[in-house]
């Protein structure tokens, strides 16, 4: 693999210490108690971002009942609806990680991940002391590019610090934990969004608890290390091997001299801009990728984003639709930690094919059924396979490129699910107006049958290889 926005006059992987023996040490890492503590450090870091991430469908109806947005709008492009919060939100989410994924491989894996979620957490509370549509809108974007941000550089971190045959098992986990702040989220939605706590809407403390809570991230980066990896395309090799020592000694491997090349200077990186990403050999992954984001995000976002709306439409009031959206969120963190039984068993793109077909279906069981037990359980079902799908391309999209475009390339490629689900919000309004709960679902299958060509046709292999330096 060459190195991609390197000085060539410089061979960073030929080094003792360069990126190919820091890679093929991490590969060898064993499995280990310190290990699974980082990937629950970083869900911990992210689960703030899972948070402020859904409460975009939990508050849609204190939003409507506050009267700053309405459900649906007779204009396609209605601005005044709940369709244009969800808009705002993933139009943050694409200028997030379109034009600045990048941010990741420029300044480190560490130092974003801190500064991105306390960004979008305080662009969270200046939006929850808004009193029209348009403010409401307009934080909601930036705290959207945020949280685009952050998504991609917790994926990238958690891919460079995790050897290949734990790496499924890992992003499992990491689901798992960041996806209990689902039904944590839907149990403050369902308590404060039908009421007004001290004369404040109930929807604004959802928010504001949420950001408060984020403060944490001041600890917990302490214990992360930054990204070995990283540190050594940087030509940061000293540092570089004190990380991988630590991790060593931590894991308890048997380590063997890493020293630098005597009298080497520094590597000077130059950015890899993005014609790097349409070279020959990463071209066809891009474009696979963008495809697959392009239409995952529908199946996933216009059911997740719209379940509590769903269901004011087949006819059950706020303070049920709220009810059954809380029983319905506790599927978010179960499904990754039974799928980390075999996360590491199938090529990922297999699981994400399984999990399309099973969006598919059980959605239009959802469509079907007004009967509550019926209801709920095909709700789970759905959600289920969408958060199996999630840990699954999470992972996937990352592990696929090199090192040194790996949080650029996974930016732009899931920048197309952040545009699909931009556009979504309006799509399933209109649908929901035209159509019904049936017409939404009926979208979602035919995005969820293009997953599954694209993935079986052109999804590369990846189950035990190691990360290109």
């Amino acid at each position: 693999m060459s190195a991609v926005g390197l000085d060539t006059n410089l061979d960073l992987s030929a080094s003792p210490a360069g990126p190919s023996e820091i890679s093929r040490r991490l590969e060898s890492l064993p499995t280990s108690s310190y290990l699974w503590r980082l990937v629950v450090l970083l869900s911990l870091g992210g689960w703030f971002e899972v948070y402020d991430l859904f409460f975009t469908g939990y508050i849609a109806p204190g939003l409507n009942r506050s009267g700053l947005l309405t459900t649906t709008t007779q204009a396609f492009f209605g601005f005044s609806g709940i369709g244009a919060f969800i808009a705002a939100t993933f139009a943050g989410l694409f200028v997030g990680t379109f034009f600045l994924g990048f941010m990741a491989d420029r300044f480190g894996r560490r130092a974003i991940f801190t500064w991105a979620l306390l960004a979008y957490s305080a662009a969270s509370v200046v939006m929850a002391c808004q009193t029209t549509s348009a403010g409401v809108l307009f934080w909601r974007f930036l705290a959207g590019i945020g949280i685009g941000v952050e998504v991609i550089t917790i994926d990238v971190y958690l891919t460079e610090l995790m050897p290949s045959r734990i790496r499924g098992r890992a992003f499992a986990i990491n689901q798992a934990v960041m996806l209990t702040a689902v039904p944590t989220v839907a149990a403050l939605s369902w308590w404060l969004v039908p009421t007004s706590l001290y004369g404040v809407d109930g929807w604004r403390w959802v928010v504001l608890i949420g950001a408060a809570a984020s403060m944490v991230i001041w600890v917990l980066r302490l214990f992360v290390p930054e990204s070995p990896l990283w540190l050594a395309r940087q030509g940061r090799e000293a540092e570089a091997i004190a990380v991988l020592r630590k991790l060593e000694a931590a894991s308890g491997a048997a380590t063997s001299p890493l020293i630098l090349a005597e009298g080497r200077p520094s590597a000077m990186v130059r950015p890899a801009g993005l014609s790097s990403l349409f070279s020959a050999a990463h071209a066809p992954l891009i474009i696979l990728f963008m495809v697959f984001n392009l239409c995952q995000a529908f199946g996933v976002y216009g059911f997740a984003n719209w379940v509590p709306a769903l269901l004011l439409e087949k006819g059950i009031t706020v303070t049920k639709s709220l009810q059954y959206s809380f029983i319905i969120a506790f599927a978010y963190p179960i499904a990754p930690l039974l799928a980390a039984t075999f996360a590491d068993r199938f090529e990922r793109k297999w699981i994400i094919c399984g999990a399309a077909a099973g969006i598919s279906l059980f959605g239009i069981a959802f469509s079907q059924f007004v009967e509550p037990a019926l209801l709920i359980a095909s709700g789970v079902l759905v959600t289920a396979s969408n958060m199996t799908m999630s840990y699954a391309y999470h992972a996937y999209q990352t592990e696929v490129f090199p090192t040194a475009i790996r949080a650029r390339a996974s930016g732009l490629v899931y920048s197309m699910s952040r545009v699909s689900a931009m556009f979504s919000g309006f799509i399933v309004a209109y649908a929901l107006r035209e159509a019904g709960v049936g017409g939404v679902f009926g979208l979602i299958t035919v995005a969820m049958i293009i997953v599954v060509l694209t993935m079986s046709v052109f999804g590369p292999n990846v189950r035990g290889k190691p990360l290109a330096a």
